[in-house]
């Protein structure tokens, strides 16, 4: 059998644009022969996904995945939204989800077995890059769990079951009526989709987050001649008011405006004659924080005229 030399694999990582381990894989697989393992490499759709990988892909779906008092969230990226339709690419994303209830994080997930497969999760995606031939990732994934109560949730712009634009999850930790629960939980939960809240409630608030708005309203009291006593009372009331725009618990609660999402729990824990303790939510939106290339199309196509 020939010997795989190092300078042997990074000269097929350099043509072929594919992974260390799976160059030398495909040497192995070949005895050595460079062409025949760039081939082998096309035929598991190894290069082609490698070439991929440096396109932006910001379209994709969320999905959302519940088990017994658990749930799951997690994104997948495309480049295009025509892929996030495709059959092939939503099953994958279900599929990812349900895996997602039973790891323990993000890195788990990726090398976590796909279902019905000897592959991983994330060599089952570079396998469907190549299939499809575009650039997808798994970008993230969080899960919420509770020992008692519920986890809620709530998929906006649903395009299929459980798969989506805006996925939420909602926990709520009480021993009281589970049907009513989770109907408030999945309140909340299109809630903080419609007004994405900065934190759970003031103590979960950043530091550096509470530091710059203070800042900021300080040199606005400034810039107004304000007195020092009188700027300090401005702050401390325009703080209350950041509080309560940016803070779940204290927001206006978009079902009844007339009361903040804390009181809306209050009163259901009477209702119920059971504390009700919101532990935590977590909201994906696709795309959020992705940068995403601007395509100038009439002048893509005046440049290629020119050319």
């Amino acid at each position: 059998m020939a010997q795989i030399t190092a300078a042997l694999v990074k000269e097929l990582r350099e043509t072929s644009g594919a992974g260390m381990m799976d160059c030398k894989k495909a040497l192995n697989e070949n005895d050595g022969d460079i062409e025949a393992a760039q081939d082998w490499l096309r035929q598991k759709g190894l290069a082609s996904a490698a070439k991929k990988a440096g396109r932006v892909a910001a379209e994709g779906l969320v999905a959302l995945s519940t088990g017994d008092k658990t749930a799951a969230v997690i994104e997948v990226n495309s480049e295009t939204d025509f892929v996030a339709k495709n059959e092939q690419f939503q099953k994958f994303v279900s599929n990812t989800a349900t895996v997602a209830l039973d790891v323990a994080g993000y890195d788990e997930l990726k090398a976590a077995a796909y279902p019905g497969s000897s592959k991983t999760c994330e060599e089952t995606l570079t396998e469907l890059v190549g299939t499809i031939g575009e650039n997808m990732n798994i970008r993230r994934m969080e899960k919420l769990s509770v020992a008692n109560g519920v986890v809620a949730s709530y998929m906006h712009n649903a395009s299929g079951e459980g798969l989506g634009k805006i996925g939420v999850l909602v926990a709520l930790e009480s021993e009281g009526d589970q049907d009513k629960l989770n109907a408030l939980g999945k309140q909340i939960a299109m809630h903080v989709a419609a007004t994405n809240p900065l934190a759970l409630d003031r103590d979960s608030v950043d530091a550096s987050d509470i530091e710059r708005e203070r800042t900021v309203l300080i040199e606005q009291a400034k810039e107004a001649g304000k007195p020092e006593e009188i700027a300090i009372k401005m702050v401390e009331g325009r703080m209350r008011k950041f509080y309560e725009e940016n803070c779940l618990l204290e927001q206006a609660f978009v079902i009844d405006p007339d009361n903040s999402v804390g009181k809306a729990v209050d009163a259901l824990a009477k209702e119920i004659g059971s504390p009700i303790k919101v532990t935590g939510y977590v909201r994906f939106e696709l795309g959020a924080g992705i940068e995403k290339k601007e395509e100038d199309f009439a002048a893509e196509v005046a440049a290629a005229a020119g050319a």
